[in-house]
């Protein structure tokens, strides 16, 4: 059983969505970010940065993993797929993954941050922040356009790009100009695990619906 510590946003659904994939057993423990639960003594002893997701294995001795690409790792690991053994293809994988975790997220949510909470005091930041977001869903379009997958097979790369890109309206980017990223998300917002994955620890707050290939979703 695992032990699954989030909150609903885009790093916490990554791992609901890997968790639904892989049908392994855990339970939800909901964050309340805004009363800063995440930075209890007791959180701080799983997640010494203070930050959701984290997982506690409890078939692993009470293992805690925190950071959420960590935890992709390690479950993909444990249940033995969506991440290649054969060196190359795992590379690849891994190599997606770092760039979803050291660009499309930090730079995406900054984005998003300041058009949602400071529009109108900051707008070369906002400018730089989207500029470079909707140049990293350029590069993923680009990718797209040469694999079916972000790494080639489906993976943990694509979950974590996933619930990130579920976000796109709040940033302002709209899908029909990436098209290979267009369609890859409407094949992932089919997958019924996906589906299930996004909507813990809760139904999504945003009320905006993702159009995708006739499809809608709700996001947050």
């Amino acid at each position: 059983m695992i032990d699954l510590y989030t909150a609903s946003t885009p790093n916490g659904r990554k791992v609901s969505i890997a968790l639904e994939e892989l049908g392994l057993a855990y339970e939800t423990h909901p964050l309340a970010l805004r009363q800063q639960e995440q930075k209890q003594p007791w959180f701080l002893a799983i997640s010494p940065n203070g930050r959701i997701p984290a997982i506690v294995d409890r078939a692993a001795d009470d293992f805690a993993i925190f950071e959420s690409g960590a935890i992709l790792i390690y479950l993909a690991e444990q249940a033995g797929c969506l991440l290649p053994a054969a060196p190359k293809a795992r590379s690849q994988t891994l190599q997606w993954l770092m760039w979803q975790m050291g660009g499309l997220g930090p730079m995406q949510g900054q984005a998003n941050v300041f058009l949602r909470y400071f529009p109108e005091t900051i707008p070369s930041v906002i400018s730089r922040y989207q500029a470079e977001t909707r140049r990293l869903y350029g590069v993923l379009d680009l990718q797209l356009g040469r694999e079916a997958f972000v790494a080639g097979d489906y993976s943990i790369a694509d979950i974590a790009c996933y619930p990130w890109v579920a976000q796109h309206e709040w940033t302002e980017i709209r899908l029909a100009d990436y098209p290979n990223l267009e369609r890859w998300f409407a094949e992932l917002s089919a997958r019924p695990a996906v589906r299930r994955g996004m909507l813990v620890p809760e139904p999504p707050r945003a009320a905006a619906l993702v159009r995708a290939t006739g499809r809608s979703i709700i996001v947050t």
